[in-house]
């Protein structure tokens, strides 16, 4: 795009970017540089003083410490001001489940959120830090890929603001943990605010789009969404004593089948964990299976990867107590959270 044009001078013709052929997912900007030869450096905006790596998903802020839950894509095109202009384009066909035009009401600064089935699988895409969102959106209405929805930017409401050399979009795909948010977060965050309802950014636990653009890439058609989220490296298990928590409908394909629950009847799920708190794998249990394990606790931590936890220990999701693992403060609240 030419310095100046404006959203609504794009949304006037068909604005496209190379499109991956047999790709579900698509690239949300002209930034193709992940996938070429030594690109990662000119694809990911690092956070200031560090190098690209800050700028993917993982365990990469707070020297290790702290998530970051999606990816940062680098501008490529600005104003005479030095302000971004990259069109925002939808990452697959969906739907718009929210925007937030009021740049000051979160970090994610102005933001929208998109609904897919891929592979049969319920996603959510999110798109951070826009400077424009196009004003022709709606709650509700149907997006093809690569239609544009905003203009990169770089608004949030953190105190440290982000500077123009680090205009940005911050990038998400995420699985949505419970419709009764709100009533959670009334409950368990009592006098906090939650400007955004169901739609708050703690409501949605998210997947590493580096991995999945770069397998996409290299499997083409043979890419599978929901094969990549059902192998995500276990952190722990815990056995939940609950049977009728809204993941479980939501996500059916990450629930394995287990012949002899459904047999003598479902009791518990265990529930596999990644490091970033993604449930991706959801076994029912029948009482009977159960002998072994003492109580009956709403959670149970079952095992815990320690080699994982070693490698990726930013989301507390467990802690050792006494020599012996148990789940950490943030591992119960997001079980809470799943489960309410």
């Amino acid at each position: 795009m030419r310095p100046g044009v404006s959203l609504a001078l794009l949304l006037t013709g068909c604005f496209s970017t190379q499109l991956l052929p047999g790709q579900t997912l698509n690239l949300p900007t002209a930034n193709h540089a992940l996938f070429e030869k030594n690109g990662m450096e000119r694809f990911f905006t690092p956070t200031a003083g560090r190098t690209w790596e800050s700028g993917t998903f993982g365990c990469v802020r707070g020297e290790g410490w702290q998530l970051h839950e999606g990816i940062d894509i680098l501008c490529t095109q600005r104003d005479k001001h030095g302000e971004p202009t990259d069109p925002i384009l939808a990452t697959a066909d969906g739907t718009v489940s929210y925007f937030n035009p009021h740049a000051a009401l979160s970090n994610y600064g102005k933001y929208i959120v998109l609904q897919h089935t891929v592979d049969g699988l319920e996603v959510f895409s999110l798109y951070a830090h826009l400077s424009e969102i196009n004003a022709a959106l709606k709650t509700g209405q149907r997006i093809r890929a690569g239609e544009v929805i905003g203009i990169m930017g770089r608004t949030s409401n953190t105190r440290e603001r982000i500077t123009t050399d680090r205009a940005h979009l911050h990038f998400e795909l995420n699985l949505f943990l419970n419709e009764h948010f709100s009533d959670w977060y009334k409950k368990n965050l009592p006098g906090e605010r939650n400007d955004h309802g169901i739609w708050n950014g703690q409501n949605m636990a998210g997947m590493d789009l580096r991995l999945i653009l770069l397998q996409q890439a290299r499997l083409g058609t043979n890419f599978n969404l929901l094969h990549f989220v059902r192998n995500q490296t276990e952190l722990c298990r815990v056995l939940v004593r609950k049977t009728n928590f809204s993941f479980l409908q939501r996500y059916q394909p990450l629930v394995w089948q287990n012949p002899v629950a459904s047999r003598d009847g479902i009791v518990a799920y265990e529930v596999s964990l990644d490091y970033s708190g993604l449930p991706f794998k959801l076994v029912p249990r029948a009482e009977s299976e159960l002998q072994a394990i003492k109580g009956h606790a709403k959670f149970t931590l079952l095992s815990v990867n320690e080699k994982e936890e070693r490698n990726c220990p930013c989301r507390k999701l467990v802690t050792q107590k006494t020599g012996h693992w148990a789940l950490g403060q943030h591992g119960i609240q997001l079980l809470e959270l799943l489960t309410w």
